[in-house]
């Protein structure tokens, strides 16, 4: 996120998840963002005044909550352990450690990263290289892509995917993928990824009238259960998403590329007793 390496005091960073998921969620509530953490409300609402220190018990449940992960993490780390010791010297010394961690390549990283997100055809346009073997061809790959685009879409997109590392150019021409994989946490990266997955199902709605049956798969089930039931059932769809990238990983000449979505949603509000 880009608000990690320019912040000084780890509190901020939770302050600002608070207030980017109220904005998104009126409901959401200080119980239930404790909940996650393991805090009381009160408790973390005192937290996001800098009033009190997270819990050493919270650490991980807060990088995990805020999506971070490597040098993220570090720096995060690094914010909660200068923001707790007593020892001036100490935190002098944490706090250049955590300052090391940040620089330009980051920063513009993580805004090219969330380009990524931006429009449905940007990954699509990395896997139609895998497809054709790196051949540039802005208007075939315009024309291919389902639905077409045009050619400066295709353009713009190659030049994301260069710019974040997913792809390079070699001697000949053609573009290479890599096994670069970047990663963006908090809120800047939950809302990215909304946005993204609002363009796959409406790609998915306009998929039921342009494209024929036998190139897709279309199943809904509408479904009366329990909470012990719902737990189970999205824990039973993170383990069909392993089952299908574990799948895919073994493909070793694709010819096609498609877009898999999953969508589990209350369509009755719960009653409250």
């Amino acid at each position: 996120m880009n608000l990690l390496l320019e912040t000084a005091d780890y509190r901020d960073l939770l302050k600002s998840y608070y207030e980017q998921r109220k904005k998104e969620m009126p409901l959401y509530s200080y119980r239930m963002m404790g909940e996650k953490l393991g805090l009381d409300a009160s408790y973390l609402f005192r937290v996001l005044q800098k009033k009190h220190h997270l819990p050493a018990h919270a650490l991980q449940a807060s990088k995990d909550m805020l999506q971070l992960s490597g040098r993220s993490a570090e720096y995060f780390d690094l914010l909660y352990a200068a923001s707790v010791t007593k020892d001036s010297v100490q935190k002098e010394d944490l706090m250049a450690k955590a300052i090391a961690l940040r620089d330009v390549e980051r920063h513009t990283l993580q805004a090219a990263e969330l380009k990524l997100l931006e429009n449905w055809w940007i990954p699509a346009v990395r896997a139609y290289l895998e497809l054709n073997g790196g051949i540039v061809n802005f208007k075939q790959m315009a024309k291919d892509m389902c639905p077409p685009i045009t050619e400066d879409q295709a353009k713009e997109a190659v030049e994301i995917l260069k710019s974040v590392g997913l792809v390079k150019k070699l001697a000949s021409g053609k573009l290479s993928l890599t096994d670069t994989h970047l990663t963006v946490g908090g809120p800047e990266k939950a809302q990215a990824v909304r946005n993204f997955q609002k363009q796959t199902l409406n790609l998915a709605i306009e998929a039921l009238d342009n494209v024929p049956v036998s190139e897709r798969n279309v199943s809904t089930l509408m479904l009366s259960v329990d909470k012990a039931a719902f737990d189970d059932l999205g824990d039973m769809a993170k383990e069909f998403r392993r089952l299908v990238q574990k799948r895919v990983d073994s493909v070793k000449y694709p010819d096609r590329v498609v877009q898999l979505s999953m969508a589990f949603y209350p369509v009755v509000r719960v009653r409250k007793e």
